[in-house]
């Protein structure tokens, strides 16, 4: 998994954002449109994930220690579920609450203009940071389709960029729109409307960040295909008769755990045992790298003839 790709997304989704956030702050206070107003606490609050997303990153490299021999890698997965969390409340839930209020008490936009140029540009910026992120996600995707690698990623840095960047430029529409038709029909209801539209939007994605890291914190085993590779590695070993069961746990993104027992002859000695244990661990590191952590139980099946 590109990590260094990861870290760039990451950067570039954050420089993005922050421009982006203080431009539309200001057009907000100067223009008062309430869509702009989501959209600037929108790109506050995905500023705010980015830097969640880098320290979730460094965190997960400190060394394990006796309290947590496995290391430190979840701790992407608990800071990718903290994105869900801010962007479900700060994004989603405050631009409801913005666009319901203006329902009440709509006004007119003050130099319309304004925020028009605001959101055009940061429809430009947004797409570079997306443009970025697809890059990144490409090179660890390869033929998987977008939908298919958001969903099984490990690694959750990447898929948030890109669903964050995704309801981002979407974000922006909604905003362009809400504000592009207050000003062609001079009735600010289609601010707010925009402004609940953001909210939906933003609610949405959160639910799915939620849904998508909460399964990897709870615990997912490998990808049919690398179950496969380490089934097949393992039964290939001499000294190796069959497999009997096997589990998988990924420790982190970049760290998979294996438990499996498998048979060996009546016959076979001590040194026959060890000698296969070490030659499996070997042939399903080979076959799958990210299998850093391994446990073989040898066994003999009672039905045995051998």
């Amino acid at each position: 998994m590109s990590t260094e790709g990861s870290a760039k997304a990451i950067v570039a989704a954050l420089g993005a954002n922050i421009g982006i956030a203080v431009t539309k702050f200001v057009a907000a206070a100067i223009s008062g449109s309430a869509s702009m107003l989501a959209e600037g606490i929108h790109s506050f609050a995905d500023s705010g994930n980015q830097v969640l997303l880098l320290v979730g990153g460094k965190r997960s490299r400190r060394e394990a220690t006796k309290n947590h021999p496995f290391g430190y890698g979840r701790s992407r997965y608990i800071y990718a579920f903290m994105v869900s969390i801010v962007l479900f409340s700060v994004g989603g839930m405050f631009s409801i609450n913005e666009g319901l209020s203006k329902l009440h008490e709509t006004h007119e936009l003050e130099n319309a203009w304004l925020p028009l140029v605001v959101l055009g540009v940061s429809i430009g910026l947004e797409s570079f940071s997306l443009f970025t992120a697809m890059k990144a996600a490409k090179e660890e995707r390869g033929s998987v389709s977008l939908a298919k690698y958001i969903r099984h990623a490990k690694s959750p840095e990447l898929p948030v960029v890109l669903l964050e960047d995704i309801a981002a430029l979407t974000g922006l529409v909604l905003a362009f729109l809400g504000v592009g038709l207050t000003v062609i029909t001079h009735n600010a209801i289609w601010d707010a409307i925009g402004t609940l539209a953001i909210g939906v939007l933003l609610i949405g994605v959160a639910v799915v960040l939620g849904i998508e890291t909460s399964s990897l914190l709870v615990g997912e085993g490998a990808t049919d295909k690398d179950t496969d590779n380490i089934v097949a590695a393992l039964v290939a070993t001499p000294g190796v008769d069959s497999l009997i069961h096997i589990k998988t746990l990924y420790l982190g993104p970049d760290e998979l755990m294996v438990a499996a027992k498998f048979a060996v002859a009546k016959k076979a000695t001590a040194s026959d045992i060890a000698k296969a244990i070490d030659d499996a661990e070997l042939a399903i590191r080979a076959a799958v790298p990210a299998a850093r952590v391994i446990y073989l139980e040898p066994d003999i099946l009672r039905d045995s003839k051998n």
